[in-house]
C-alpha cells in the first residue's frame, strides 16, 4: 500500500463522518482566524497610536504635574507631599529666552474633563475639555481645518470661544457647520470658532472628541481653581530636544527648589518616550489576546484528539484484518495521522481566509492591519496541532493486537 492509497482511504474516512469532521474542522478553523485578526487589531492599534502620536509633532515635550519613578516612560507615581504642581508661572518661565533658548513655543493646559457641551438640546462630552494658549496650535500640530484660531488678544479678553473636533460637531450639529453656533459647556456660552482637522481614533482615545477654549476663559470656569495638567514644549528642532530638556529642567527645578531630581514633583515626557511606552503596552496587549486565541487552537487539538480516539474505535476490527493482512505498523500510523494534518489543514485554511477576511472591518475603532507572519505562524501551528494531537490515536490504533481488533465487535 503506497502512500497516495493511505491518502484516499483517509479523504474517504473523513468524508464518511461529514458532520463529525466539519465541527472538528471547525474548532481549528476558530482558533487560527482569532490568532490573525487579533494580531492584526493589536497591530493596526499600535500603528495608529504612533501616527496620532506624530501627530502631535516630533520635536515636543510634555511637562506632567506629579513625580514619577522609573524614566524612559514608566509611569509609577511618586508620593511626594511637597508638590507644587504645575503653574501659568512655570510656563512663563520654561518659555523666557534668557532661561530656555532651545525652546520655540509653549502652552499651558488646564483640563476639565467632566464637562459636557450642549446645543438645541443635544448634548455631548468630549472626551478633552482644555483651556489653553494659541501655541498650542503650532506646538501640538492641531491645525484648524474651517473657521480660525483663537488668538492672544482672545486669551487677554477671556474671549468665550471654543475650537472643536470632528466628533463633537457630528454629535451637537450633524452636518450643519458648527461655525457660529453657540453651544453651552459646562453653564459657559461658547461661540465655535473653528473645527479641528480630523485626527482620528486609536481605539482607546479619539482625537477628534475635543473642545479647546483660551485659557483665561477655563479658568473662570469650575475648573478655574486648579492646577495646570501639562505645559506642552515645542523646541527649536529634533535636534535640540536635549539641550531643550536640560533646560526645562533647570528652570523647573530652580523653581521648585528641587535639590535632588530624584524627588522631583514634574516629569518630561518626549515623543520618542511616547512611542516606546505605547508599543510597548500595545505589544503586551497582543501577545496576552493572541496566546488566549492560540489556546483555542489548542482546545480545537484536543478535539481531533477525541475524534481520532473514537475513529480508532469503531475501525478497530478494520485494523485488526489491516495487520492480520500483513500491513505494517508505520503505514497504520500513517493514515491516522494523515487523517487528522488533513483535518487540520482544511480548517488552516479556511481560518486564513476567514481570519484574512475579518481583518477587513473595524473592530472596537481600530482598523486591523495584518502582519503576514502571523498567517504563516497560525497556519503552521494548525498543521503542527493536527500531527501531534494525532500521533496518540495513531499509535494507539498502530499497537492493537490483530487477534484481540478481530475479536472485537
Amino acid at each position: 500500500m503506497n502512500y497516495l492509497e493511505i491518502l484516499r482511504i483517509a479523504l474517504r474516512s473523513i468524508s464518511a463522518n461529514k458532520l463529525r469532521s466539519a465541527l472538528t474542522v471547525l474548532g481549528i478553523l476558530i482558533g487560527v482566524s482569532a490568532v490573525i485578526v487579533v494580531i492584526a487589531v493589536g497591530n493596526g492599534s499600535a500603528v495608529a497610536i504612533q501616527q496620532n502620536i506624530n501627530k502631535l509633532g516630533t520635536n515636543t515635550i510634555t511637562v506632567f504635574s506629579g513625580g514619577f519613578g522609573g524614566g524612559g516612560g514608566a509611569f509609577t507615581r511618586n508620593r511626594n507631599s511637597n508638590q507644587k504642581g504645575l503653574t501659568i508661572a512655570d510656563a512663563k518661565a520654561i518659555a523666557d529666552p534668557n532661561l530656555a533658548p532651545h525652546v520655540k513655543a509653549v502652552a499651558p493646559i488646564l483640563n476639565n474633563n467632566n464637562v459636557s457641551c450642549s446645543y438645541n438640546g443635544v448634548t455631548t462630552t468630549p472626551q478633552q475639555f482644555s483651556g489653553t494658549w494659541p501655541t498650542y496650535f503650532e506646538a501640538r500640530n492641531a491645525k484648524v481645518e474651517s473657521g480660525a484660531y483663537f488668538t492672544d488678544s482672545d486669551v487677554t479678553n477671556s474671549s468665550r470661544v471654543a475650537i472643536v473636533g470632528e466628533t463633537v460637531t457630528d454629535g451637537l450639529f450633524g452636518d450643519v457647520s458648527p461655525i457660529g453656533k453657540q453651544i453651552n459647556c459646562g453653564g459657559t456660552v461658547l461661540t465655535v470658532i473653528g473645527q479641528f482637522a480630523t485626527k482620528g481614533s486609536n481605539g482607546f482615545q479619539d482625537g477628534d472628541s475635543v473642545v479647546v477654549i483660551p485659557l483665561t476663559t477655563m479658568q473662570q470656569t469650575s475648573a478655574g481653581y486648579r492646577n495646570l495638567q501639562q505645559i506642552v514644549v515645542q523646541a527649536k528642532s529634533v535636534d535640540t530636544q536635549g539641550s531643550t530638556m536640560a533646560e526645562i529642567q533647570s528652570v523647573m527645578d530652580g523653581r521648585h527648589n528641587i535639590t535632588n531630581p530624584a524627588k522631583r514633583d514634574y516629569q518630561l515626557l518626549n515623543q520618542a518616550d511616547l512611542v516606546q511606552s505605547s508599543q510597548t503596552s500595545s505589544n503586551t496587549l497582543t501577545v496576552l489576546l493572541a496566546s488566549i486565541a492560540i489556546i483555542s487552537l489548542l482546545v480545537g487539538g484536543i478535539g481531533i484528539t477525541n475524534i481520532m480516539l473514537v475513529s480508532v474505535t469503531e475501525r478497530t476490527r478494520e485494523i485488526g484484518i489491516r495487520k492480520a493482512l500483513g500491513t505494517p505498523k508505520s503505514k497504520i500510523m500513517a493514515q491516522f495521522i494523515l487523517e487528522a494534518t488533513v483535518l487540520s489543514l482544511i480548517g488552516g485554511i479556511a481560518g486564513v481566509i476567514l481570519g484574512i477576511f475579518g481583518s477587513n472591518f473595524t473592530i472596537a475603532s481600530v482598523e486591523p492591519v495584518i502582519v503576514p507572519a502571523s498567517i504563516l505562524l497560525a497556519f503552521f501551528f494548525s498543521v503542527l496541532v493536527g500531527l501531534i494531537f494525532g500521533s496518540y490515536p495513531a499509535n494507539k490504533a498502530a499497537s492493537l493486537r490483530p487477534i484481540e481488533a478481530l475479536r472485537h465487535e
